[in-house]
């Protein structure tokens, strides 16, 4: 199966991009999420996620990919729903996600092109500069979409991510089938 039997075509550039990925870096809000925060009269916080996004993460953790999160908040939320996917590197508050970036880059001895990031706004930007696979979601800044080499036809929280993920393993001969539950 192609993926542009599924999703879009892709240029030739992104697909010899994504070959090389080893690790996904995705942001929170605006991709994992559609970007509202949800707050009640009591102060709690809610946010919306997509089941499809969460069996791609784990269908792509399953294929052998490594897997982060960076994001600028910190919620409780965020913690419960990447530890139920089984997310193993999870940066929360990083006002700066070049720190969490580099930290991850040198702990898992990776090179800047075997890295993709999923973004849709400007704190984005600096780690999107970097990588070898920079990927908007479809409903991005403009700017990260300019940035990226690759914009999604889905939009974030909204199968995005999946959207992604799907590409990562149909241009690595994976399988998009996987046992178990999106959580």
């Amino acid at each position: 199966m192609q993926f542009a039997d599924l999703y879009q075509p892709l240029s030739d550039d992104a697909q010899t991009r994504a070959k090389k990925v080893k690790l996904l870096i995705c942001d929170i809000d605006g991709v994992f999420s559609d970007g509202r925060i949800y707050l009640g009269n009591q102060g709690e916080e809610l946010k919306a996620f997509n089941t499809k996004d969460g069996f791609g993460i784990k269908a792509l953790i399953n294929s052998g990919f490594e897997v982060a999160v960076i994001t600028g908040r910190h919620s409780q939320i965020v913690q419960q729903r990447m530890t139920s996917l089984t997310v193993p590197h999870i940066y929360q508050g990083q006002e700066n996600k070049l720190h969490a970036y580099q930290e991850l880059k040198d702990k898992l001895q990776l090179s800047d092109e075997q890295i993709a990031y999923i973004g849709d706004d400007g704190p984005d930007l600096p780690v999107m500069e970097l990588v070898g696979f920079a990927v908007a979601v479809n409903d991005a800044h403009p700017l990260i979409k300019r940035l990226s080499h690759y914009t999604t036809m889905l939009p974030g929280g909204f199968g995005a991510v999946r959207e992604l993920t799907d590409l990562l393993m149909l241009v690595n001969g994976k399988s998009l089938t996987s046992e178990g539950t999106s959580s």
